[in-house]
């Protein structure tokens, strides 16, 4: 245990502490001494810069971050406050080594010292490629690079979106490319494309277009191209930040990632739906070329001509074909027209024959059709006829009325001959020589309208008509 310099003769134990006259000394209070202990730890570490690998990363509500430093024998706290937490160029998480550069105070609230971070980078680029195999390995096992999750790019896109920076080649690249190719409406979404913020610009620029709604006074692109040139993997780095590659994946509309050259690839690439090897590839892989589409509308117009055309080419001649098979009208008419002249000579022939007969039958009537014989037929009808006139008198039934008979019919008009027939109807008229009258046998409901008799035959003499 340590010994105190000072010995039992020179610092008499007692019960109450007593100062010395002349004693340096001097008791401090805790927030004396962790004041004093503060300046001097800040005093002689203002400026350190430490490498240890990250652990127990945690950003607080308020924005700061809080973590720790380690190797494989210390641990060193660290804060690192909410500004500068938000202009850091990656997302630190556990396991990652990086070099810390800040200032080293103590905590008088636990009496312990901790680091505060300035700046913060990856220790080297080995490092860089570990955060990216582990971030990409942790977004990949949920699903956002999967093939199925990636939309079709759209054939003939009339609105294009980009994302890039508004000073650089890039942009210039991708507008020259689509008005060599195809001319078309561009809304370029200006952000920065590396340092610190530009995964936020970029993601939000994303984000941004995919909330365009349809019909607004913004067009909403069909399709949006990220662009970015050439760089190392420091350069690039934005385009792994997990923000950004979660953009992409969740963006609505169809995208195209044209991030560095044809050999660097990013996390940005596997989330987008096509990757393009450059910012002008970008531009080929959304639109076609203008003079190709003309060829191939031309070409297709006249396929089109050639197959309305061709079916009456084809059937004119296989008319012609079968016309040359065909014999000659003569030919075909030749039979016809003999049967047609046999025919119209029998015709004449048997006409002539018939009238013939026919006049030799008229000469033979004509003998039986003379005046005297006709007067003859004429004069024994008209004795049948009176004879006729005089047997309908005979038997006409109202003939008797005049000798004053009276005869009963029924509502139908049938003649009545008997009692029974009489009393079972409902109303009888009775004919007399000058008129009917309508009566009701004795029992049955009184008349209420007399209806009139159906006419019967005229018994008047000279009506001859109306008997035949």
């Amino acid at each position: 245990m340590p010994v105190s310099p000072y010995s039992e003769d020179d610092q008499p134990a007692g019960l109450v502490a007593n100062e010395s006259a002349g004693d340096n000394a001097a008791a401090l209070s805790v927030s004396e001494i962790s004041a004093a202990l503060k300046r001097t730890v800040e005093d002689t570490f203002g400026y350190v810069r430490v490498r240890g690998e990250l652990s127990g990363v945690k950003r607080a509500a308020s924005g700061h971050m809080y973590l720790s430093l380690k190797d494989e024998t210390a641990r060193l706290d660290a804060v690192m406050w909410r500004g500068t937490a938000g202009r850091l160029n990656f997302q630190p998480e556990d396991g990652l080594e990086v070099i810390a550069t800040g200032k080293l105070t103590t905590y008088p609230g636990r009496s312990n010292y901790q680091l505060v971070i300035e700046r913060m980078e990856v220790a080297g680029e080995g490092a860089l490629l570990a955060l990216l195999a582990r971030t990409k390995a942790r977004l990949e096992a949920e699903g956002l690079f999967a093939p199925e999750r990636k939309a079709a790019l759209p054939y003939l896109p009339s609105v294009i979106g980009v994302v890039t920076s508004p000073t650089g080649a890039v942009i210039q690249d991708i507008l020259h490319r689509l008005a060599d190719r195809f001319p078309s409406h561009v809304l370029v979404w200006p952000v920065i494309v590396q340092g610190s913020g530009a995964a936020q610009q970029i993601a939000a620029a994303v984000r941004g277009f995919s909330d365009l709604p349809e019909g607004g006074q913004v067009p909403r692109p069909d399709l949006v191209i990220v662009a970015r040139g050439g760089g190392s993997i420091e350069d690039l780095w934005a385009f792994n930040e997990e923000v950004v590659v979660r953009a992409i994946a969740e963006c609505t509309i169809p995208l195209i990632s044209a991030v560095g050259h044809e050999t660097d690839t990013t996390l940005a690439d596997l989330a987008a739906e096509r990757r393009a090897p450059t910012p002008t590839a970008a531009a080929e892989l959304a639109v076609p070329v203008r003079s190709d589409l003309a060829i191939q509308l031309a070409e297709l117009g006249l396929r089109k001509r050639r197959a309305v055309v061709r079916p009456l080419q084809l059937g004119r001649e296989r008319l012609a074909a079968r016309v040359q098979r065909l014999p000659a009208p003569a030919a075909l008419l030749g039979n016809h027209n003999q049967r047609l002249d046999e025919a119209a000579d029998r015709l004449r022939r048997a006409l002539a024959a018939r009238t013939q007969l026919a006049r030799g039958d008229l000469q033979r009537v004509a003998g039986r059709l003379s005046a005297p014989l006709l007067q003859a037929r004429a004069g024994a009808a008209n004795e049948r006829l009176a004879a006729l006139v005089r047997l309908f008198r005979s038997l006409d039934p109202d003939r008797v009325l005049s000798r004053g008979y009276a005869r009963v019919t029924d509502g139908d008009g049938r003649t009545l001959v008997d009692r029974a027939a009489a009393a079972g109807a409902p109303a009888l008229t009775l004919h007399f020589r000058d008129g009917y009258l309508a009566v009701v046998p004795a029992g049955a409901a009184p008349i209420r309208a007399a209806s009139k008799p159906k006419a019967l035959p005229s018994s008047e003499p000279g009506v001859q008509g109306k008997l035949l």
